[in-house]
């Protein structure tokens, strides 16, 4: 690793492998270059197609918030420290935040062929006839043991040793970002800080914000204010993705964010997306879109549902919510193509909304 540099290549280049020495490889580039690196710097041609893929599968997918870094760390091709890392995210660089997953800190070996059985060679005996083989004399007969042999051992007997409890498999928070260029890659979510303003970001309590997007603006005289919906969690490595939710209104008296909405305890999964939502029609007013969000949440009975929240003059109202199926846990390009073909679903009619339909079948008004 302390030696000099003798060439540098670029993603994607072929090279040719001349020598191998425990983890580093001899490899010679296509303007005939030779020198040593590192095996995991090395993608075999599979791993180059599959990092394809995966960048057009999340070409589209929707992004739950921007992310930066204050130092230099790895893209990995997949949720792994071990696997190879073909891209780096610079100081200060932003990226898109696309998904999520928890993965084990080292994976699993996997297991080896037992090494194949020894042959037994067969000695030829130098003479052609047989020995005689002499049987040994009996052995005396043993004798019977007690009929209480079974209480009598038990004296003394050590008590039985408590089974070893199961150690637990060190886990790993990874989140699945896509750059400018629109290359996408595992890093570890430690290593990212949302760049939500610091004048919001205060109020995260401790909890770590997962994502964070825009619903609207407000006009404060000169000064143009988002209105911003966040989502956190409050202990990493959990199977969902957040536990609460909350939208920051800017407050025109006083001059700050407040909070205009909040729900807690929740089992909440990405996406979160913004669009339009159906409010309901009131005595006042008639049924029509309005801006709003929609998330994923899982309740008791171990169904996941998406909510459709409408955000009409810094109020929220639950706008109805429609069940989605359970996506069980997907490999990494997997994962990215159900980010990818997220669509917002319609919501449900409310129950004044049947009862007008079902009048005006019955009635004709």
């Amino acid at each position: 690793m302390q030696s000099p540099v003798v060439a540098t290549v670029a993603h994607g280049e072929r090279l040719e492998i001349l020598q191998r020495r425990r983890r580093f490889v001899k490899v010679r580039t296509l303007r005939k270059a030779e020198g040593w690196t590192d095996e995991r710097l090395l993608l075999s041609p599979e791993e180059v197609a599959s990092l394809r893929r995966l960048s057009e599968q999340t070409h589209s997918a929707p992004s739950q918030g921007v992310a930066t870094t204050y130092e230099t760390i790895n893209i990995h091709t997949v949720p792994d420290r071990q696997s190879p890392s073909f891209l780096q995210v610079k100081e200060g660089e932003k990226v898109d935040v696309i998904g999520r997953r928890v993965a084990p800190r080292v994976a699993p070996a996997t297991p080896r062929p037992p090494p194949p059985a020894a042959k037994t060679r067969s000695k030829k005996s130098k003479d052609k006839k047989a020995k005689a083989v002499v049987p040994p004399p009996p052995l005396p007969a043993a004798p019977k043991p007690p009929r209480d042999w079974i209480e009598l051992s038990k004296i003394g007997a050590a008590p039985a040793a408590a089974p070893a409890e199961a150690q637990p498999v060190p886990m790993d928070d990874w989140s699945l970002i896509r750059n400018a260029a629109g290359q996408s890659g595992w890093v570890l979510t430690r290593r990212l800080t949302m760049a939500i303003p610091d004048e919001v970001a205060q109020y995260a309590e401790g909890r770590r914000i997962t994502s964070y997007l825009p619903l609207g603006e407000t006009h404060d005289g000169k000064v143009v204010k988002p209105t911003w919906l966040w989502t956190t969690v409050e202990q990493g490595l959990q199977p969902y993705d957040f536990d609460s939710f909350r939208v920051f209104v800017w407050s025109l008296r006083h001059h700050r964010y407040e909070t205009g909405h909040i729900e807690r305890n929740l089992k909440g999964f990405f996406p979160v997306l913004t669009h339009p939502v159906l409010l309901a029609k009131t005595r006042n007013s008639s049924a029509a879109k309005v801006p709003g969000f929609s998330i994923i949440i899982e309740k008791k009975d171990g169904n996941r549902y998406r909510r459709s929240y409408a955000f009409v003059e810094n109020r929220v109202r639950l706008s109805g919510e429609e069940r989605v199926e359970n996506a069980p846990a997907p490999s990494a390009p997997e994962a990215t193509r159900s980010l990818a073909d997220a669509t917002p679903p319609e919501p449900a009619p409310s129950m004044r909304e049947r009862i007008v339909d079902w009048r005006k079948r019955l009635f004709g008004r």
